[in-house]
Formats: structure tokens, sequence, C-alpha cells
């Protein structure tokens, strides 16, 4: 246990080690892990971001599954700097509408902001946009997990 972390010796660190402030209990000021938190992403669409290279479709148009990639990232960016260290959240589920194609060459910006928290539980609102129309919406929640603990089955 290093002198920063007051975490107990046998005990992973857990999102319920944050006072509200969004403090770790080793006094460290974070932005608190709250609704308002917002973050962003952004993508050039590129041949190995299509439907064809993905293999999610025929089209040579930015994928689903690369949208779902960007939105994430943004979600991931939106709480970053209000968990503390030793924790990170992963993706549970997702509601995407993919509601416009892209082509290669075209930025794609996905903006995420952080709507409810519930325990350990975090919910996103999601929009891409590639220039100013609107090509993908979504909700998105994500679970905060001790990065050691959850990878530990990994090897």
């Amino acid at each position: 246990m290093s002198s920063r972390d007051s975490t107990p010796p046998g005990r992973a660190r857990h999102y319920r080690d944050m006072d509200a402030s969004g403090s770790g209990r080793s006094g460290e000021t974070r932005p608190p892990l709250a609704p308002g938190l917002r973050g962003a992403a952004a993508r050039l669409v590129t041949r190995d971001l299509t439907a064809e290279r993905l293999r999610s479709g025929d089209v040579p148009a930015l994928g689903t599954p690369a949208v779902l990639a960007l939105i994430e990232e943004a979600a991931v960016a939106a709480v970053a700097g209000a968990l503390p260290p030793g924790l990170t959240t992963v993706g549970g589920w997702v509601e995407l509408s993919h509601l416009a194609p892209s082509a290669v060459g075209a930025r794609v910006d996905a903006a995420a902001e952080l709507i409810a928290v519930d325990g350990r539980t975090l919910e996103f609102e999601c929009r891409a946009h590639d220039g100013g129309r609107l090509i993908a919406t979504a909700r998105h929640r994500r679970v905060v997990v001790d990065r050691a603990r959850f990878t530990g089955p990994l090897g």
C-alpha cells in the first residue's frame, strides 16, 4: 500500500472509497462523479472503419461498430478525471440509433454526457455528428470496476 492510498490491505479499491466531493480518501481532488460530466472524441473515417472492412455490412461508409466505439470513447473521457487511481469503467449496455452514413474522409465528432449515477452504474446520453449533421444517438451504461480485480482473470 502506498503512502497515498488509505485502502486497507487485502481490500480492493472501490467506487465507494470516494467521498461525496469526488475526492479519494487519500485527499486528491477530482471533479465529483455526478451528472453533468461531459466528454468528447473525434475520428476521421478511414476505409478500415467502414462497414465493408468491419464486416458489419457491405457499404463503404462508417460502420456502426466504429460509431459505437467512438461513443464509448467519449463516455470514458467524460469520467476519466473523476475516478480514483485503480478504478475504471467498462461498457455494460448500449441502445444506439445509427441515423445517417458518413463517407471515407469525413470527420465524426461524438459527445457524451453523464446523466445518471446509480451506485457503480453510470448512464450517458450520447450523440455523434458528421459536420453539422446528426448521425447517431445513444444511451450508454458503464460500470465502475477495480481495474486489477477485473483484469485479473484475463491473465
